[in-house]
Parts: structure tokens; C-alpha cells; sequence
């Protein structure tokens, strides 16, 4: 059995007829630039997310730099971010000349821990960037708490979070900006690029809108120098039809998670964040008397699980055994931001970032998307075994649960 970390071909062979239609449409009309489907995806994604405003752009580093060049950050101004998720979200900062300030991530989440934040903000903090990492929003009470108290905004990154929910309310209409990818890989993906940026803010959405559009009003009156970041009205329609689908596919994400859930309790042990004491005392431990974690949410039901994400402090060797059986996976991400070269001139070290550095080595990313079934599931799970029982002895005490 072959099964890729994520299957793009599954997801377009559902909605092929829906999507050939839009972009016929399109190539008809030669409807190239902004365009009715750019207007019908802004509209449509603003209402599902529970903004007014919804601006499309290139991608998803694009929307991070607009966003923050739309809430007036400037040069030596500091904004924080999690020393933990892909460089785009300390890259953007860069790029618009602000100086990356990097907060360690949360033992359980691996979102950032507003517990830490207060400790780096300075006279010259501006901007907090929470990311709802993986699909799990941040801990958003205690981050708008801190930046209400110091009077900073709040860009949510919600690049892997599309419809996460924290407390009954959408990711991206908690903050005072909030930006997305639509990678093709993302829960909501176009066929290239493609990114937005919400809002309820009238004002800061006219900023966004100049920004990403040669900062005009109308096609030759310019108000500042912007840059040209559209979503692409070909990607705007393929967005279009998938939004429809969205709820229903990030429902099959949540129920696959639950699936791999209950099969690593049942035959491996493995603990989430969400399990009781008593639970977890009741499960093996594995080499060096750690457990293997499931990485859950724990804030609610509101993880639309962009990836499934486990810890082992045998991850290398189990990737390599789940590669052997066919079974891909991924590791986001192997380095934490503070120990790349990009930033070596902060010169940061380990225990600048315990938990980071910590959790690089053992985070392993299983296989997660919508078409996943159970069969699958339950094979990866077995895998999974198989290498606790063998490749892992003697230090593995095997679990005297049921197999599969």
C-alpha cells in the first residue's frame, strides 16, 4: 500500500466537473485580471470566515507584508512571532524592515505561548503574529489581552488554519488582520498560488486594497508607492468552487484525526494533549521512558488538522521504517526559525528556545487529507506498531491493548 502525505489528484477528481466548468468560463470570457470570479471568491470567503473584507493577493508572504505594511510597521519597529512555523511569518517582517522578535512555542500545541510573549515586548514592539499552527488555533484570549494592554495589533496567520474555529468564533475575525494562503497543498487550496487578507476594519482594508494594487485609487492616480500582488482570477475561480466544499472536507480531516486517534491509543499508547491523567498514566512508555504525542487541540473542537502531527524521540527511524511500507511523511519543521542561518545574526541558542529546539528532532507529520480512509489510517497505524514491537526493542514496553 502507497499513501502520500497529502493526495492533491484525490480532491480534483471529486469537483473535476465543477471546476472545468469555472475555468472554461473564464478562458471564454478572457477574464484574466480581478475579474467575476476574484469578486465572487472575495465575497464568498469574507462571509465564511465573518469579515467585511476580503482582499485576494499573489500568496500568502505577500498577504503577511501587506498586512503589515498596512498597520503602518516601519523600519526598527519589533514584531513577535513563533519561533516555531515556516519562515514566511518572520520572513515578512524582514522584508518590510521590521526586526523579527521570536517567542518559544507551547509544550503541547506548538502554537505560541502568550505566557512568554510579555517578557519580549519593548518600547519598539508594534505587532504580535499568533500562527494557529497545524489547523489548532492560538491561545487568542491571552495574545489580545497582552496587546490590548500595550497597545499593539494583532496579525493572525491563518495560512493552515482555513475555517478553524477558537471559542465559536473563525480564526481570522479575532484580530485586527488576519491573512491566508491558499498554497495548493492548504485545506483551502488554489491550483498555483494565491493568498487573502480579512478584515473587518473598513480603513485597513483600503490600505490593503492600495497596497496590493500599485497604492491607486483608480487606474492611473496613486496615492503611494504599492506593489502588484492579485489573486489570480484562474486560481480566484478554482477557489471558488472549493470554498462550496470546505466545511465538508475539513469535517473528514477531523473525523480521520479522531480515527488516528482512537487506533494509537488502542494499540500503541500514544497520549494526546487532550487526555486525562489518569489515561495517560495508564499507557506504555516507549524508549528512555518518554510517550509518543499526538498533537490535539486544546482549545476546544476547533482544529480542522491542516496535519496530523506526532512527537517520538524515535522519529528518524520511524520515518524511515513508515517510508519502507510505503507510507509517506513530512516534518514541519525540522529547524526552529531562531537556529536557521537566516537569523544566526540574533544569535540565538537552545536555551533561548528550550521547547523548540527540543521537539525538532521528534515532530512527525502522518499522513492527513480528506480522502484518507480508514483502511489507510489503520495501516499506518499498524506500521507504526510493527516498529515499536521490532525496531525499537528492547527499550519499547509494548502496550497490552488490542491489535488491529
Amino acid at each position: 500500500m502507497n499513501i502520500p502525505l497529502i493526495d492533491l489528484k484525490a480532491c480534483q477528481v471529486t469537483i473535476k466537473d465543477e471546476i472545468s466548468e469555472v475555468l472554461n468560463e473564464v478562458i471564454k470570457d478572457a477574464d484574466y485580471i480581478n475579474g467575476k470570479y476574484n469578486r465572487l471568491f472575495c465575497e464568498s470567503f469574507a462571509d465564511f470566515i465573518g469579515t467585511k473584507h476580503c482582499i485576494g493577493v499573489g500568496n500568502g508572504t505577500d498577504a503577511l507584508e501587506i498586512a503589515l505594511l498596512a498597520i503602518g510597521i516601519k523600519h526598527q519597529d519589533e514584531v513577535i512571532v513563533p519561533a516555531n512555523t515556516f519562515i514566511a511569518t518572520a520572513e515578512a517582517v524582514s522584508n518590510v524592515g521590521a526586526k523579527v522578535v521570536f517567542v518559544d512555542c507551547e509544550s503541547e500545541s506548538h502554537c505560541i505561548d502568550p505566557e512568554q510573549i510579555e517578557a519580549k515586548i519593548t518600547g519598539k514592539t508594534r505587532c504580535i503574529i499568533p500562527v494557529h499552527l497545524y489547523g489548532q488555533p492560538a491561545d487568542m484570549d491571552k495574545i489580545m489581552n497582552i496587546a490590548k494592554k500595550h497597545n499593539l495589533y494583532v496579525i493572525e496567520d491563518a495560512a493552515q488554519a482555513h475555517g478553524a474555529v477558537y471559542k465559536g468564533q473563525n480564526v481570522g475575525t479575532i484580530g485586527d488582520l488576519a491573512t491566508f494562503s491558499f498554497y495548493p497543498g492548504k485545506n483551502l487550496g488554489a491550483f498555483g498560488d494565491g493568498g487573502a487578507v480579512v478584515t473587518s476594519d473598513s480603513e485597513l482594508a483600503s490600505k490593503v486594497k492600495m497596497l496590493a494594487n500599485h497604492g491607486r485609487i483608480d487606474k492611473y492616480n496613486h496615492l503611494f508607492e504599492g506593489r502588484n500582488s492579485r489573486l489570480d482570477n484562474i486560481q480566484a475561480a478554482v477557489l471558488y468552487v472549493k470554498l462550496k466544499h470546505l466545511k465538508k472536507w475539513n469535517q473528514k480531516r477531523i473525523e480521520n484525526a479522531n480515527i488516528y486517534n482512537e487506533y494509537l491509543h488502542t494499540i500503541c499508547g500514544i497520549i494526546s494533549s487532550c487526555d486525562t491523567t489518569e489515561r495517560i498514566n495508564a499507557f506504555p512508555t516507549f524508549g528512555g521512558g518518554e510517550r509518543i504525542n499526538a498533537l490535539t487541540t486544546l482549545r476546544g473542537e476547533g482544529n480542522v488538522y491542516h496535519l496530523y502531527v506526532i512527537k517520538t524521540p524515535h522519529r528518524d527511524a520511524l520515518a524511515k521504517h513508515l517510508a519502507e511500507n510505503g507510507i509517506s511523511t513530512g516534518i514541519h519543521y525540522p529547524i526552529g526559525l531562531p537556529f536557521l542561518d537566516a537569523y544566526s545574526h540574533l544569535n540565538h541558542t537552545k536555551n533561548d528556545f528550550p521547547v523548540t529546539y527540543e521537539y525538532q528532532s521528534k515532530i512527525l507529520s502522518l499522513p492527513m487529507y480528506p480522502e484518507l480512509n480508514k483502511e489507510q489510517i489503520k495501516y499506518i497505524c499498524d506500521k507504526i506498531k510493527e516498529f515499536y514491537d521490532t525496531k525499537a526493542a528492547p527499550s519499547v514496553t509494548k502496550s497490552k491493548g488490542r491489535h488491529l
